[in-house]
Protein backbone atom coordinates (compact mmCIF):
# COMPACT_ATOMS: atom_id res chain seq x y z
CA UNK A 1 0.00 0.00 0.00
CA UNK A 2 1.46 3.33 -1.00
CA UNK A 3 1.94 6.11 1.52
CA UNK A 4 -0.65 8.33 -0.20
CA UNK A 5 -3.25 5.57 -0.19
CA UNK A 6 -2.53 4.75 3.45
CA UNK A 7 -2.95 8.41 4.41
CA UNK A 8 -6.16 8.59 2.38
CA UNK A 9 -7.55 5.47 4.05
CA UNK A 10 -6.62 6.73 7.51
CA UNK A 11 -8.14 10.14 6.81
CA UNK A 12 -11.33 8.54 5.48
CA UNK A 13 -11.62 6.37 8.60
CA UNK A 14 -11.14 9.39 10.84
CA UNK A 15 -14.06 11.06 9.03
CA UNK A 16 -16.10 7.81 9.45
CA UNK A 17 -16.47 7.27 5.72
CA UNK A 18 -16.93 3.67 4.70
CA UNK A 19 -14.74 2.11 2.05
CA UNK A 20 -14.86 -1.38 0.57
CA UNK A 21 -11.21 -1.96 1.47
CA UNK A 22 -11.37 -0.23 4.87
CA UNK A 23 -9.71 -2.03 7.78
CA UNK A 24 -12.16 -3.61 10.21
CA UNK A 25 -10.54 -2.73 13.53
CA UNK A 26 -8.65 0.08 15.21
CA UNK A 27 -5.56 -2.12 15.28
CA UNK A 28 -5.80 -2.59 11.53
CA UNK A 29 -6.06 1.18 11.11
CA UNK A 30 -2.91 1.67 13.20
CA UNK A 31 -1.07 -0.95 11.14
CA UNK A 32 -2.26 0.62 7.88
CA UNK A 33 -1.28 4.15 8.89
CA UNK A 34 2.41 4.79 8.24
CA UNK A 35 4.41 6.75 10.80
CA UNK A 36 4.42 10.42 9.89
CA UNK A 37 7.51 12.47 10.48
CA UNK A 38 6.91 15.40 12.83
CA UNK A 39 6.48 18.63 10.96
CA UNK A 40 8.71 21.54 11.76
CA UNK A 41 7.21 23.92 14.28
CA UNK A 42 5.17 21.29 16.13
CA UNK A 43 6.14 21.19 19.75
CA UNK A 44 4.48 20.71 23.09
CA UNK A 45 0.81 19.80 23.19
CA UNK A 46 0.32 19.83 19.41
CA UNK A 47 3.00 17.24 18.76
CA UNK A 48 1.43 14.27 16.94
CA UNK A 49 3.27 11.65 19.01
CA UNK A 50 2.17 13.07 22.38
CA UNK A 51 -0.34 10.87 24.18
CA UNK A 52 -3.98 11.77 23.77
CA UNK A 53 -5.55 13.41 26.77
CA UNK A 54 -2.19 14.10 28.39
CA UNK A 55 -2.56 17.17 30.56
CA UNK A 56 -0.95 18.66 33.60
CA UNK A 57 -1.02 15.93 36.28
CA UNK A 58 -1.70 18.39 39.13
CA UNK A 59 -5.06 19.47 37.75
CA UNK A 60 -5.93 16.25 35.98
CA UNK A 61 -6.43 14.09 39.09
CA UNK A 62 -9.78 15.41 40.38
CA UNK A 63 -11.13 15.97 36.88
CA UNK A 64 -10.21 12.43 35.87
CA UNK A 65 -11.87 11.00 39.01
CA UNK A 66 -15.08 12.94 38.34
CA UNK A 67 -15.07 11.80 34.71
CA UNK A 68 -14.50 8.19 35.78
CA UNK A 69 -17.42 8.32 38.25
CA UNK A 70 -19.70 9.83 35.61
CA UNK A 71 -18.78 7.06 33.19
CA UNK A 72 -19.42 4.41 35.87
CA UNK A 73 -22.91 5.81 36.49
CA UNK A 74 -23.51 5.93 32.74
CA UNK A 75 -22.48 2.31 32.27
CA UNK A 76 -24.56 1.15 35.25
CA UNK A 77 -27.62 2.79 33.71
CA UNK A 78 -27.13 0.54 30.64
CA UNK A 79 -27.19 -2.66 32.72
CA UNK A 80 -30.30 -4.80 32.40
CA UNK A 81 -31.04 -5.61 36.03
CA UNK A 82 -32.87 -8.91 36.72
CA UNK A 83 -36.31 -8.86 38.29
CA UNK A 84 -36.77 -10.31 41.78
CA UNK A 85 -38.17 -13.55 40.33
CA UNK A 86 -35.20 -13.93 37.94
CA UNK A 87 -32.78 -13.20 40.77
CA UNK A 88 -34.31 -15.93 42.95
CA UNK A 89 -34.20 -18.41 40.06
CA UNK A 90 -30.56 -17.58 39.19
CA UNK A 91 -29.54 -17.83 42.85
CA UNK A 92 -31.21 -21.23 43.13
CA UNK A 93 -29.46 -22.47 39.99
CA UNK A 94 -26.08 -21.34 41.33
CA UNK A 95 -26.66 -22.96 44.75
CA UNK A 96 -27.75 -26.27 43.18
CA UNK A 97 -24.73 -26.30 40.86
CA UNK A 98 -22.28 -25.46 43.65
CA UNK A 99 -23.82 -28.13 45.90
CA UNK A 100 -23.50 -30.68 43.10
CA UNK A 101 -19.85 -29.77 42.50
CA UNK A 102 -19.05 -29.95 46.25
CA UNK A 103 -20.65 -33.41 46.48
CA UNK A 104 -18.84 -34.58 43.32
CA UNK A 105 -15.43 -33.41 44.53
CA UNK A 106 -16.05 -34.88 48.03
CA UNK A 107 -16.97 -38.28 46.56
CA UNK A 108 -14.00 -38.17 44.23
CA UNK A 109 -11.71 -37.31 47.16
CA UNK A 110 -13.08 -40.14 49.31
CA UNK A 111 -12.80 -42.63 46.45
CA UNK A 112 -9.22 -41.65 45.62
CA UNK A 113 -8.34 -41.64 49.32
CA UNK A 114 -9.59 -45.20 49.74
CA UNK A 115 -7.79 -46.27 46.56
CA UNK A 116 -4.52 -44.83 47.86
CA UNK A 117 -4.98 -46.51 51.26
CA UNK A 118 -5.72 -49.82 49.55
CA UNK A 119 -2.67 -49.64 47.31
CA UNK A 120 -0.18 -48.27 49.84
CA UNK A 121 -1.90 -49.70 52.89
Amino acid sequence: MSDDRAHETADRLERNEASPDAPESAAAVRRARPARAPESGTAGKDHPTRARGATDTKTAGPARLIRFLREVVSELSKVIWPSRRELVIYTGVVLVFVSFMVAFVALLDMGLGRAVLTVFG
